[in-house]
C-alpha cells in the first residue's frame, strides 16, 4: 500500500527501464511491482509454461472494467453538468469501449510489455484489441490498489487527456460510421446499412433505435435522442464486435 517501502525486483534491468518509463507516463510510481507484473501477465503465459504460481491479469481487468465506469463517470459528471443521463451514458461508452482502451494501450507501449505464450504472440496478442484493452484495465486496477483513488484519478486524468472535453468526443463519435464502413470494406463485407426499427417518446423526447447490418448479419443495435445519434450507437458497437472477430481471426486480419 501507500508508504511501504518499494519491494525489491529481480527482473532484468532492460524490462527495468522500460517499466520504469511506463509508471513515468502514468503518473505513478508502484510501491509494490507485483501488482504492475500481474495486470502485464496474460493468461496464455502462465498455462504456456505450466507455472500454477503466475497470477495473469484476468482478475485485474475485471476490478478495472467496473472502476474506469466509475472514474470517467464522476470525471464525465464534474465537466458537463447540464448533460443529460442519456448524453453521458454515450460519452461515457465511448470512452471505455474496446477500441478506445486498445488505442490508449497503444499510446503507453503496453503491447511491448505483455507476459505471452508464444503461441500468443505468433497469433498477434501484442496488437489483437481484445488483449490491450483487457491490459489496460487491469493496469488501472493496479494503480488503485497500490496508490489508492488519488492515483487512480490521476491516471486517468493523464491516461485520457482531451478526450474528457466534448470536442474530442463529439469529433471521435463522428468518426465511428466511417471507421466501421472501412473496416467492413477491409474484410470483404457489404457496407453496413442502417435500419430504423423503432421512434418512441412523446415529440419533445424522441427515442430512436437502429439496427445496423454488416454483411448477412444484423451485427448490433443502437438508440439516440435523434436517428443519426442512434445510427452513430449501432455504428460504435457493431465496430467493436467486427474488431473482436477478427482479433480473433489472426490469418484473416486486415493489413
Amino acid at each position: 500500500m501507500p508508504g511501504n517501502e518499494r519491494k525489491p525486483t529481480t527482473m532484468r534491468p532492460d524490462r527495468e527501464n522500460r517499466l520504469a518509463r511506463l509508471e513515468s507516463a502514468i503518473g505513478h510510481r508502484f510501491t509494490d511491482r507485483r501488482l504492475l507484473s500481474e495486470a502485464l501477465t496474460h493468461t496464455s503465459y502462465g498455462h504456456a509454461f505450466r507455472r500454477r504460481t503466475v497470477r495473469d491479469n484476468q482478475r485485474l481487468a475485471f476490478f478495472g472494467d467496473a472502476l474506469l465506469s466509475f472514474l470517467v463517470s464522476k470525471r464525465l459528471m464534474e465537466n458537463y453538468p447540464d448533460s443529460s443521463e442519456g448524453s453521458l451514458s454515450r460519452m461515457r461508452a465511448s470512452l471505455v469501449d474496446t477500441a478506445t482502451l486498445s488505442r490508449l494501450a497503444v499510446k503507453l507501449g503496453l503491447g511491448g510489455l505483455l507476459l505471452l505464450s508464444r503461441g500468443e504472440e505468433k497469433n498477434g496478442g501484442r496488437t489483437k484489441k481484445t488483449v490491450l484493452a483487457e491490459a489496460l484495465e487491469a493496469l488501472s486496477a493496479a494503480v488503485y490498489l497500490d496508490g489508492g483513488v488519488t492515483g487512480a484519478e490521476r491516471f486517468v486524468s493523464l491516461l485520457y487527456g482531451s478526450l474528457l472535453e466534448r470536442e474530442e468526443m463529439d469529433g471521435e463519435a463522428r468518426d465511428y460510421k466511417t471507421r466501421l464502413q472501412e473496416l467492413a470494406h477491409s474484410t470483404g463485407c457489404r457496407p453496413p446499412l442502417y435500419v430504423l426499427n423503432d421512434v418512441t417518446g412523446p415529440d419533445h423526447d424522441l427515442h430512436f433505435t437502429v439496427t445496423v447490418i454488416v454483411g448477412t448479419e444484423c451485427y448490433a443495435r443502437g438508440t439516440g435522442g435523434t436517428r443519426r445519434e442512434a445510427e452513430q450507437d449501432a455504428a460504435r458497437q457493431g465496430l467493436m464486435l467486427l474488431e473482436e472477430e477478427i482479433d480473433g481471426l489472426p490469418d484473416k486480419r486486415p493489413t
